[in-house]
């Protein structure tokens, strides 16, 4: 006597899953999130200035940015923000 392969089946709840990623796949949702308009802006417009620092500065400020894990800019801005209301 042969045995039959056994055959597995999916879950309901993995079916239901399957059929949730092939329909956030398939879809474009740009239009629903403009349709819900809850989109926001996260990040206030900047605008490009130009500043002149000494050398030594940006590199202080490359080492101690990058042992955070931040651009030597985005550590300036944060400084900036912190200590304004300071003077």
């Amino acid at each position: 006597m042969k045995k039959r392969p056994v055959r597995k089946t999916k879950s309901a709840a993995r079916r239901a899953a399957d059929a949730q990623v092939a329909e956030f796949e398939r879809r474009d949702l740009g239009s629903d999130i403009r349709a819900a308009r809850t989109a926001r802006l996260l990040r206030a417009r900047s605008k490009p200035t130009s500043i002149v620092l000494d050398d030594d500065l940006v590199r202080q400020l490359r080492a101690k940015a990058a042992k955070r894990g931040l651009g030597y800019q985005t550590m300036l801005k944060m400084i900036v923000r912190e200590h304004l209301d300071e003077y």
